[in-house]
């Protein structure tokens, strides 16, 4: 069967809709980033504090290009992969692309965004780098979900495009 890519900003549901997505449909969840933290022993900050972000997006691109290669996943997408023509590419040609479009204002105030090195500079940079995603978002996403009333029914939002 074919993959469930799940994108959007950083702490928008992709993981927590995907773990109900899992649960749901009998298939495996792979989280990108957590996939990247297992293979190098190192948590995302880490990376991005030890190697930078341009060694991290090429450990985001492996992974993207790996992933692809394989059927029947649900996939949570880091929030930056989408921004690598080549990651995501592979992804969508695996699957069906649903991008998670909730407002990065609310993602902002009612997040914990404390262990995200993107989310650092404050309420204003987070807006302004979610303004700047979303063409990219918007340009790989078979479908938009816009329904973040509760995770259960983000889910079932999913499910019905899968339709």
């Amino acid at each position: 069967m074919k993959n469930i890519i799940l994108i959007g900003m950083m702490g928008c549901g992709k993981t927590t809709v995907g773990h109900l997505l899992a649960g749901r449909l009998k298939r495996t969840l792979v989280d990108t980033d957590q996939l990247i933290e297992a293979r190098e022993g190192l948590t995302v900050s880490e990376i991005f504090a030890t190697e930078g972000e341009g060694y991290f997006r090429s450990l985001e691109l492996g992974v993207a290009q790996a992933l692809s290669l394989r059927g029947d996943l649900i996939i949570a997408c880091g929030g930056g992969l989408p921004l690598q023509d080549a990651a995501i590419s592979a992804l969508k040609e695996s699957g069906t692309v649903f991008w998670l479009d909730r407002d990065a204002g609310e993602i902002y105030d009612s997040e914990s965004l404390a262990d995200r090195p993107l989310a650092q500079d404050g309420r204003e940079a987070f807006l302004a780098k979610a303004a700047e995603r979303r063409s990219v978002y918007e340009k790989w996403a078979d479908r938009v979900i816009t329904d973040f009333t509760s995770s259960v029914s983000t889910a079932a939002r999913v499910m019905e495009g899968l339709e």
